[in-house]
């Protein structure tokens, strides 16, 4: 009898513990998830902000003529800057991700370049990576208006000519977190994932 008893405490003793190694590890695998959730673009700017009205300016392109940053009523469509330099060895390697991801999103974006100083230092780069097809324009007012500080970066400006998304571009991820921050309405995928890790935790 007392055998019994004392094999039953035993056996009630394992399962708290299982249950306490349950509770652990479900709380590790929260905060494991956290630590590797992906993460969008992100969005260091201290000039202007998502929700924001987009500056309205009218630049000369290279190949394309006369651009209208902000102007998205008039073609129905939003824009996409991608702000590069022939010098950055991480927008050459984003060239072939932002040309695909701009083809594929043809219907209601359009991709412009923009970029700075002498443009007899741009030819090249333009043919080089065979973009002759989209605006490529040569302004640091565009980049001063957006406050550009860190290459390559890419804002995203909707058809009502407001600021969507914005970040640092490191990989074809980055530029597709711009279109789901857009979708999601929020300022940054980061932002998103805060908030709902917020919610959770109200919860």
């Amino acid at each position: 009898m007392n055998l019994l008893i004392v094999s039953n405490a035993v056996l009630w003793i394992v399962i708290i513990c299982i249950v306490f190694i349950i509770y652990a590890l479900t709380r590790q695998i929260g905060v494991l998830y956290e630590r590797v959730a992906p993460a969008g673009a992100l969005a260091i700017n201290q000039t202007i902000e998502v929700g924001q009205s987009s500056p309205n300016l009218a630049l000369q392109s290279i190949s394309s003529g006369l651009i209208e940053i902000g102007a998205g009523k008039n073609t129905g469509k939003s824009q996409l800057i991608f702000f590069i330099s022939p010098d950055c060895p991480v927008c050459k390697t984003l060239m072939p991700a932002i040309k695909s991801s701009a083809q594929s999103e043809s219907d209601w974006v359009e991709l412009i370049f923009a970029s700075d100083g002498q443009e007899q230092n741009h030819q090249g780069y333009i043919q080089q990576h065979s973009i002759e097809s989209y605006p490529y324009i040569i302004s640091e007012i565009l980049g001063k208006s957006f406050g550009i500080a860190k290459l390559p970066y890419a804002v995203l400006i909707n058809n009502e000519g407001t600021i969507s998304a914005m970040g640092i571009i490191n990989s074809r991820e980055h530029i597709d977190s711009l279109f789901e921050a857009k979708d999601l309405k929020t300022a940054s995928i980061q932002e998103y994932m805060a908030n709902q890790t917020h919610l959770a935790k109200r919860v």
